[in-house]
Formats: C-alpha cells, structure tokens, sequence
C-alpha cells in the first residue's frame, strides 16, 4: 500500500490511546490500529480531522508514495 503514516507516534506525542484518539477524531479504536498498521487508508475527512488533532497539516502525517 503506497500510503505511509507516523500515526503512532503523533498520538503518542499527544498522550492518548487508540480509544482515546478514535473518541476525539470521531472513529473507533479499530480503525485508528488499521490506519496505524497502514491496512486501512482514512477518507479525506477523517484525514484533516486526525491532523487537526494533532495540530499539523496532513502531509506531517500521511505520505503517499508510489511502488515501483
């Protein structure tokens, strides 16, 4: 999958559990472990709202790189 996350350790930057972070962003724990594990690729939406969370832009977070 060509989309890269540093959810982890935003969130733990923040102090907050996968429960934690899903109840602030308005998700569940699961998927917060799915986009962490790079299984899951968030919506836009829930992209912004993570970022906003953790007061950076999205690209701080997310990296899209093609394979080869």
């Amino acid at each position: 999958m060509p989309l890269y996350n540093k959810l982890k350790d935003f969130r733990a930057r923040l102090g907050v559990n996968q429960q934690e972070m899903g109840a602030l962003v308005g998700t569940s724990r699961q998927t917060i472990s799915q986009i962490e594990r790079g299984d899951y690729s968030p919506s836009v939406t829930l992209a912004l709202k993570i970022a906003k969370v953790c007061g950076v832009c999205v690209e701080d977070i997310f990296d899209y790189r093609e394979e080869d």
